[in-house]
């Protein structure tokens, strides 16, 4: 089973509510899942109804059966505030710097730096133990940047390792690798049945295949229902407004002729509508993944559909035993 589960996807698709329903998921049956944000976005916070997360872990909901999710906000300038005391002990002379101005510009200016800090923070929450040798988190899981980043973010490491061939910062890019590019890990991408989102999904897997690091879930978000049967989409799809307005009639219906016109109209839309999410399944399915499916929140996302969308995602075995693909051991 994957421990570290980052969640991305294309803007619009729903990423950070597929990524809390994915936490509240995983925390059932008593176990803890730690939440993380990485973009200082605070939609984490807005979905549980909470305050703005600081930079520390934070309880922020209970699962059933009394598990518990936890969240954490990472600000670059903290991550590397503690990186600096962890590796060089520079404690008040790292607050000095930040008063000058230079943790801004490390984070800011120099390449990768933000990233390496935001997915080393996150990773030492994946390894982290308690004093009887016990993980403290069961699940670590990432609202992670979108899908047309979200590789060299992962990757940054890698690159950082080259660099820097020896000393705390190549020992360190390396221990984010060896989780990143392990079965501990897994990047389920979230999309909708629509052509952009599905089309930059695949070049997404493509892009993390590539660079050797491991791919879970594919979730289609926000599935609207069919409302119609299949010899009724075949009825809107060619217009046959004669037979429409028959049945019109034969149901009781009165004025059907003014009403044939908009709810062919209608019909026509929905079957068009049905057509195209057909033929992106289709090429969801070519691509060799695991796929699961959440409908679509008619009234908005609150605490209660976010558990719906939970339930979902056990039904479908989303993040538990996730089937990746690439990666080596740990």
């Amino acid at each position: 089973m994957s421990r570290f589960q980052v969640v991305s996807g294309k803007g619009g698709t729903g990423k950070t509510t597929v990524a809390a329903a994915l936490a509240l998921a995983l925390a059932t049956e008593g176990r803890r899942t730690l939440l993380v944000e990485v973009e200082g976005r605070q939609g984490i916070a807005q979905l549980f109804g909470a305050d703005a997360l600081p930079y520390e872990e934070r309880r922020i909901a209970v699962a059933p059966g009394g598990g518990e999710v936890h969240a954490l906000a990472i600000d670059a300038e903290q991550a590397l505030l503690d990186y600096l005391q962890m590796f060089y002990k520079l404690g008040g002379a790292g607050r000095a710097l930040k008063k000058l101005g230079a943790i801004d510009f490390a984070t800011t200016i120099a390449p990768g730096v933000r990233d390496v800090l935001l997915t080393g923070k996150a990773c030492e929450a994946v390894r982290r133990k308690d004093k009887q040798g016990r993980y403290v988190y069961d699940h670590v899981i990432m609202d992670a940047p979108p899908t047309g980043r979200i590789t060299r973010f992962l990757n940054v490491n890698d690159e950082v390792a080259g660099l820097a061939r020896i000393g705390p910062i190549h020992n360190q890019a390396q221990a984010v690798m060896r989780v990143l590019k392990s079965p501990q890990t897994a990047v389920h991408l979230v999309t909708l049945l629509e052509e952009m989102p599905v089309q930059e999904t695949a070049d997404g897997i493509a892009e993390l295949r590539a660079a050797d690091l491991p791919v879970g879930h594919v979730i289609v978000n926000m599935v609207r229902p069919h409302v119609v049967d299949e010899e009724t989409l075949r009825t809107a799809a060619t217009g046959r407004r004669k037979e429409i307005a028959k049945t019109l009639t034969r149901a009781g219906v009165t004025g059907s002729a003014a009403l044939v016109r908009p709810l062919i109209e209608q019909a026509a839309e929905h079957a068009q509508r049905v057509g195209l999410e057909r033929e992106q399944r289709a090429v969801l399915a070519g691509l060799g993944l695991p796929t699961a499916e959440l409908p679509l929140a008619g009234d908005g996302v609150d605490l209660a559909a976010l558990h719906d969308l939970a339930t979902e995602l056990r039904k479908q075995g989303v993040g538990e035993g996730a089937d990746v693909s690439g990666g080596t051991d740990s």
